[in-house]
């Protein structure tokens, strides 16, 4: 499976996408999709859906899951906000993706294990699950992979996929996107 995550903003819109084979998840691309100052506010707005539309039909992803906006400083910031966020799910859309949306909250709780983390956690947790050497940059990047990586633990187990069976055939354990919190797994029985 293919996810697109995608983290909203009207100066800098970062994005990720990822593979996973409901094992390993692995790095496909990842970067920002950043406004030129001089531009004008609708301006910024093309440039973000023409790129992220270029960035999906390059990467052709089964989804793209989208942080929500949950709070911003002032009012006009989340109208911006809100703005940068609707035509990155146009562009989801045009490309054909289901779009899920999930709250930083949500993200932080599902990367890290714990809904207030703070950004250095997150990164580095995104570093650690994608097995990379250094953690991806700039941050909106690595925060756009994030919500990636919670969308793919978020996803229910597909009962028809082969890869999801032991090898006598019987249901393997459940997958991590079953488990709500880490004191829920339980590692696989021998015999």
């Amino acid at each position: 499976m293919r996810v697109f995550g995608i983290d909203p903003g009207s100066e800098r819109t970062g994005y990720g996408c990822v593979d996973t084979d409901g094992r390993v998840t692995r790095l496909v691309t990842c970067g920002a999709v950043s406004a030129l100052p001089k531009d004008a506010f609708p301006q910024r707005l093309a440039r973000i859906h023409r790129e992220l539309s270029a960035l999906l039909s390059h990467c052709a992803p089964d989804s793209v899951a989208i942080e929500n906006v949950f709070h911003a400083v002032n009012v006009r910031s989340a109208l911006k906000l809100g703005h940068a966020r609707g035509v990155a799910m146009l562009a989801a859309v045009e490309a054909g993706c289901p779009v899920a949306e999930y709250s930083p909250t949500e993200i932080k709780r599902c990367v890290v294990g714990y809904g207030r983390a703070d950004k250095q956690q997150v990164q580095q947790m995104v570093k650690l699950l994608l097995g990379l050497d250094h953690v991806p940059s700039p941050h909106d990047a690595a925060d756009a992979l994030a919500v990636a990586i919670c969308h793919v633990h978020s996803v229910p187990v597909n009962a028809d996929d082969d890869s999801e069976l032991a090898v006598d055939g019987a249901p393997a354990s459940p997958r991590r996107s079953q488990l709500k919190t880490w004191r829920q797994y339980r590692p696989p029985t021998a015999g």
